[in-house]
């Protein structure tokens, strides 16, 4: 027992060793500039002057002066851009779900050229998003755009729409060029959770004349689930920090913008470094929160179907 415990002592302090530079490394890159972002939040900190930075506590959050609320969560700007963030998210991964899934079914069937087929399917995600935005950007143009002609050629408008600068749709094309890019994704994902299931429960279920219908939501959806909900989570953490897509096609509009684009505007165009700090600390937390809620959903899931 004692060597068996001394073995595993040993096995436990070499993992350790091994993994100390990773997280040396991951501390200096991603810990430190946290660290300092959110000690930012609690100062006055401006990009024109950092030389004299005062501790002000939780007035970039919430505040009183003159008998009126300032700060971050008084700013009906802000609370926008959290429903566009949360509403984007929600909304793009739902439909990259769906829609990933039905691709990786139909890429996870036998048929020729199947390999083919899947390297195309990766195409749009692999384009770089600055790139995707700019060349959805010139499609959904008003005047010059292939959207609007085509439609109108096909009589389903009557006149060009501006689908990035109205402000009623400009979310919902931020929606549809995200969805093209990042259902290969989660399809990808999705397939690799497929390729690892055991065929001889579809032979069984074939046999036994299960209909595929149910073959799918009673056997494919629960042993899958485990890759569907990484694949979410992996959304989730991309999408709730969405910037360079909504920047390139709606720039600085409040209809569309993002916690990203917010912080970025308090931080560059007003150069508040502190009210910068405390939008990305927001987010931070935000990102945290709803990463626990999905690993936990997740989690619920597998214990009901288990």
């Amino acid at each position: 027992m004692s060597g068996r415990s001394a073995l595993t002592r040993a096995r436990v302090r070499a993992a350790w060793s091994f993994l100390a530079p990773m997280l040396i490394v991951l501390a200096l890159v991603a810990g430190w500039p946290l660290v300092r972002t959110i000690y930012f939040s609690f100062t006055n900190a401006n990009l024109s002057d950092l030389s004299n930075v005062k501790f002000i506590g939780f007035e970039n959050y919430l505040a009183v002066y003159d008998g009126e609320w300032a700060g971050l969560l008084a700013d009906g700007y802000w609370w926008r851009a959290v429903a566009n963030t949360i509403r984007f998210t929600i909304v793009s991964i739902a439909l990259e779900t769906f829609l990933g899934f039905v691709v990786a079914l139909v890429l996870n069937a036998e048929f020729y050229g199947r390999g083919l087929v899947r390297a195309a399917v990766l195409i749009p995600w692999a384009i770089p998003t600055i790139v995707s935005a700019k060349m959805w950007g010139w499609m959904l143009h008003d005047q010059f755009g292939i959207i609007n002609d085509l439609l109108m050629r096909l009589d389903l408008i009557s006149a060009p729409i501006a689908w990035t600068a109205d402000p009623n749709i400009a979310m919902w094309a931020v929606i549809l060029v995200d969805v093209w890019k990042t259902t290969p994704f989660m399809a990808l994902l999705i397939l690799a959770g497929l390729q690892m299931l055991p065929g001889d429960i579809y032979e069984a279920a074939y046999i036994d004349g299960v209909s595929p219908i149910r073959v799918f939501f009673k056997v494919t959806l629960p042993l899958v689930w485990p890759a569907v909900m990484v694949a979410v989570i992996f959304r989730a953490l991309d999408a709730m920090r969405i910037f360079d897509l909504i920047y390139v096609l709606t720039s600085n509009t409040r209809e569309t913008a993002s916690m990203s684009i917010y912080a970025r505007q308090q931080l560059v165009d007003f150069q508040e470094v502190g009210m910068g700090s405390a939008a990305s600390t927001l987010l931070f937390l935000v990102i945290a929160l709803f990463t626990i809620i999905a690993i936990f959903v997740g989690k619920v899931k597998l214990g009901q179907e288990s």
